[in-house]
């Protein structure tokens, strides 16, 4: 039986790759052979042109957040615009919560 699969991004090249997990493998991307980020299997990208979205993912991927299935749903809330990003920043600035928390909160106080 096959195994399942997993993405992967380039954020560089704004591209995503489906593969199966390999822990002991380092993907790179076939355009520019700068090494791929594992997301997780419920990552869904957006579409290339939208740099917006794509830098709200920089953002995410950064600060720690991915995209693995939980229990019984998908990963959770993700913000989807860079100002969803930026109130929740702030937010963890104030609180001192870590950015990956403040992040994949849905809602503010």
């Amino acid at each position: 039986m096959a195994h399942a699969k997993t993405s992967y991004v380039c954020l560089p090249c704004r591209a995503s790759y489906k593969q199966p997990y390999d822990t002991d493998r380092q993907r790179i991307c076939p355009r520019c052979a700068e090494p791929l980020i594992h997301v997780g299997s419920a990552f869904a990208a957006p579409p290339r042109r939208d740099r917006a979205a794509w830098r709200t993912l920089s953002v995410l991927l950064h600060a720690g957040v991915r995209f693995h299935k939980s229990c019984c749903g998908g990963p959770g809330y993700r913000p989807r615009t860079l100002r969803e990003v930026r109130e929740r920043m702030a937010h963890a600035r104030r609180t001192g919560e870590p950015f990956a928390r403040a992040l994949v909160r849905p809602e503010m106080p």
